[in-house]
């Protein structure tokens, strides 16, 4: 055989070798499905007229250009943003050089009235204080926003895509929820739709439409990213990573079916730009808080006068609860509701009404849906059992700042050598009468566990595991007979406010 047949051979040898595999990848590539972005096209034409930019003034005095600034920027940042990436002045400034007949001075002369320059900067001018989005809520005028938008706002304009610029009269404002309604007079208005944000997926696809730094109507896209997160504020909120800046707070967040289903609200941010994290007011909730402030002009709330905290899975248990729920009582506010029912701090509440209170987030929001002068029931969890109590909702009252009476730092006694590392001695009867305490020790050494736990001196131990602590030396005796293997949760007050330490003794020390 010649070489070139024997080359010719080995190769077609190859090649049928070759042929399973290159077969192999094909099907594995054909079993791995398609996916398809989304389209958001029809959903913008759908939703983009229901969604408004709102420009907010106030009037100032002679003795400056006072602008309207977006948090976090100055205006020589703003002014070289808009320069760099489109070409014109910041909006609302007049171009370099001061040409009056430039297309920008045509194009910053709206139908509602025109712009001020510096010119007409007299005593009491308009000056522009800030700008934000909305969205339309009925044909007939109604518009919602976060509060935050029109805070102290003398005038209101709401701008619609179409262009017509109307004044806003305010309807009212939550501040608790950051949501506010606006009204304006017009007829035959493109209302958006309401969306279900209790059927919310993490996930799925969601848009925004607003006007981040002022440029409106702008649409962004992205993912919910988690559901019922808890910025320390009224309600949990939808984070998504979809791009919200200083100008989109107040727009809706829509889904994929062209429903409204939050309104979004705020950005984690260490700049003032968009970092990945936004969040949004879920619509149930604002929609509830809406249709109160176009009934009354203002949200009515039920409370019980307690302060809650979290309940850890380490402090369930310890204190015996199946799981870690429900909202951690750690103060009780003198003659409130709850007060006069006989609920007490260390107390967990595991339901309100027979629903489940699941986080400490819960709580407020059912309470705060109840009707004042409401009977209700709260089953709470206490040394090892459940028990109900009939409480009579009150009304919320706007929020006072509680001053605590100042303490002296007590002097350390002793080391704390037992095995909770705290060494604690008994408070004078006055100072008991005057912090309203029944029992409690004063911690007055901290050391091994109890220094790890973040104990302090100062702290007032009240109750470890079920077993209040009446003194010093019974305090002593508790704590020799705990078992070194397992947590015990220790009810601590410090201030005002009372919680539950999970804490696991030491072993002693061999003699």
């Amino acid at each position: 055989m010649s070489n070139l047949s024997l080359r010719k051979y080995v190769a077609a040898a190859a090649f049928a070798l070759c042929l399973p595999f290159v077969a192999g990848v094909q099907s594995a590539a054909a079993a791995v499905p398609t996916v398809t972005l989304p389209d958001f096209t029809t959903l913008v034409d759908k939703v983009g007229p229901s969604v408004v930019n709102i420009r907010t003034t106030s009037r100032v005095g002679s003795g400056g250009d006072l602008r309207g600034l977006l948090p976090g920027l100055d205006e020589g940042d703003m002014s070289e943003f808009f320069r760099r990436f489109f070409g014109i002045p910041m909006p609302g400034q007049p171009p370099r050089g001061g040409g009056g007949g430039s297309q920008g001075d045509k194009g910053d002369q709206g139908k509602g009235g025109s712009r001020s320059t510096p010119d007409d900067n007299q005593d009491n001018s308009e000056q522009s204080s800030g700008v934000g989005s909305g969205f339309i809520l009925s044909t007939d005028g109604y518009v919602m926003t976060n509060a935050h938008v029109v805070d102290d706002a003398d005038t209101i304009y709401v701008t619609l895509t179409d262009k017509r610029e109307f004044k806003a009269r305010l309807v009212g404002v939550d501040e608790r929820t950051d949501v506010a309604v606006v009204k304006i007079s017009a007829s035959n208005l493109p209302a958006i739709t309401i969306g279900d944000s209790n059927k919310v997926r993490v996930g799925e696809w969601v848009l925004a439409i607003g006007s981040p730094f002022g440029l409106d109507n702008t649409v962004t896209a992205g993912i919910v990213s988690a559901k019922g997160r808890d910025t320390g504020d009224y309600l949990p909120f939808i984070q998504t990573d979809v791009a919200v800046n200083p100008g989109n707070s107040g727009g809706p967040l829509i889904n994929m079916a062209g429903e409204v289903i939050g309104i979004n609200s705020q950005i984690y941010s260490r700049t003032g730009g968009f970092m990945g994290i936004s969040f949004a007011i879920p619509i149930d909730e604002a929609m509830r808080v809406a249709d109160q402030l176009k009934t009354a002009g203002k949200v009515t709330r039920g409370h019980i006068a307690v302060a809650i905290g979290e309940v850890t899975k380490d402090v369930a248990d310890s204190l015996g609860l199946p799981k870690a729920q429900g909202a951690l009582v750690s103060s009780v506010e003198a003659g409130g509701p709850a007060d006069k029912v006989g609920v007490q701090p260390g107390d967990i509440i595991t339901k309100f009404n027979g629903n489940n209170v699941d986080t400490a987030t819960d709580l407020p929001r059912m309470v705060g849906d109840t009707k004042p002068g409401t009977r209700a029931t709260v089953t709470i969890w206490r040394k090892g059992q459940s028990r109900d109590l009939p409480i009579t909702i009150a009304e919320m009252q706007p929020d006072k700042v509680a001053k605590s009476e100042p303490r002296k730092a007590p002097q350390p006694k002793e080391r704390a050598s037992n095995s909770l590392g705290l060494a604690v001695s008994d408070i004078p009867a006055d100072q008991k009468k005057a912090l309203k305490l029944a029992s409690g020790v004063q911690v007055d050494a901290v050391e091994g566990p109890a220094a790890r736990a973040g104990f302090q001196k100062g702290d007032i131990i009240m109750r470890i595991g079920d077993t209040d602590i009446t003194s010093a030396k019974q305090f002593l005796e508790v704590a020799q007979g705990l078992d070194a293997s397992k947590m015990v949760a220790i009810l601590v007050r410090r201030g005002d406010n009372t919680q539950f330490v999970p804490l696991r003794p030491r072993v002693p020390a061999r003699k």
